[in-house]
């Protein structure tokens, strides 16, 4: 098995995706650990295309097929999130990161992602939370606009706002 470069030791993690596989009774196969080892080893939000890159740069061939199923593993397993950010695919995250609880800004423009966190959200969750008797398990903010570069590049935000059928000039 040829190694995958990582920016970070992902071996717990894909340890604990390899005892979610063994409790599901499944196979723990090479090119499962590999595309785990792909998402856990970045902070990134990963598209299909991106890890299959990754992996191709490493030397493997996985197919498509293999990395969509693995992926749905990972997301079942709940150790990955899966993001919709309007582009017209998925990404990927890992939640086992430093800072699991975050927020995101998305360029509409770039399809740039930035993460940050907010106590006030969390305040607000807690608060509303309260007021209806909730318990929440989690929550989500997308937040989706320019960023500065995109901006500066001269993209601007469409109205798209209510118009009116008769003309008024």
């Amino acid at each position: 098995m040829r190694a995958v470069r990582t920016q970070q030791n992902t071996a717990p993690f894909v340890r604990l995706f390899g005892r979610y596989l063994r409790e599901q009774g499944l196979p723990i196969t090479q090119q499962r650990e590999l595309v785990a080892e792909v998402v856990f080893s970045t902070d990134r939000h990963l598209s299909v295309d991106e890890i299959e890159e990754t992996l191709r740069a490493g030397g493997e061939r996985i197919g498509k097929a293999t990395i969509y199923r693995t992926l749905d593993l990972l997301v079942r397993s709940q150790l990955v999130e899966e993001h919709d950010f309007g582009e017209g695919f998925k990404r990927y995250e890992h939640r086992l990161s430093p800072q699991p609880v975050h927020e995101h800004l998305i360029c509409t423009e770039c399809g740039g992602v930035w993460e940050f966190r907010s106590t006030e959200v969390e305040k607000i969750e807690e608060r509303v939370a309260r007021e209806y008797a909730f318990r929440p398990t989690r929550h989500k903010l997308e937040i989706y606009g320019l960023c500065e570069p995109c901006r500066e590049a001269g993209a601007e935000i469409p109205y798209e706002g209510l118009t009116c059928p008769i003309e008024t000039v």
